[in-house]
């Protein structure tokens, strides 16, 4: 982990905010670079003053949104097409996809929020809105402010405890744990008015 974290930092800080954008982008597709191992050392650049802490941040925010349109339109002009012709050999009819679909862009602005804010998700969700075919607006503001979110918490850890690799998982773990509690919360509302709208 140690080695990680150092390779992390000499990497971020010789390819500086683009390296950041890189690997974020990266961390939002389907390549697996963890986000809690790209933005703390970012913010511990930032408390060495090797780095603006505002800039780290938009760009981390910006490159999960490349990497998320990513599987956005990988999903939308190869996966669709797919589904629709192949989807009822593997128990996607196309009944099945136009209810998955109808969901989507109903919920899309929640789901795509949350899944922001979640591990394995984040690198997921970005896939039921291509197929969907959800609007491009809706997608890169939820996106935006789901990845901004999550990635000011990780840049902030890493600016408070600096280059200690076990504090920073362990409280990324931490900030993990209120980010769960946070979006059940929310999602508790959002059915809740959901149902109040729409009652049957």
């Amino acid at each position: 982990m140690h080695t990680i974290i150092q390779w992390l930092l000499d990497t971020i800080g010789s390819m500086g905010y683009p390296g950041i954008v890189l690997l974020m982008a990266m961390e939002s597709s389907i390549i697996p670079v963890p986000s809690e191992l790209v933005m703390p050392p970012a913010g511990y650049l930032a408390f060495q003053g090797k780095m603006n802490m505002g800039v780290a941040i938009l760009c981390g925010t910006f490159g999960s949104l490349a990497g998320a349109y990513a599987n956005y339109f990988v999903s939308h002009y190869l996966g669709r097409p797919l589904i629709l012709k192949y989807g009822k050999y593997v128990l996607i009819p196309p009944d099945k996809f136009e209810r998955v679909e109808q969901f989507f862009l109903r919920h899309g602005e929640i789901s795509t929020f949350i899944g922001r804010l979640l591990p394995v998700v984040r690198h997921l969700i970005s896939i039921p809105a291509g197929l969907s075919g959800m609007n491009h607006l809706k997608f890169s503001l939820y996106t935006l402010a789901g990845a901004g979110l999550w990635c000011t918490i990780l840049t902030l850890i890493g600016y408070a405890i600096g280059e200690n690799q076990n504090l920073i998982m362990q409280y990324s773990h931490q900030a993990l744990a209120m980010v769960i509690l946070f979006s059940s919360v929310l999602v508790a509302v959002y059915v809740w008015r959901q149902r109040q709208r729409h009652p049957h």
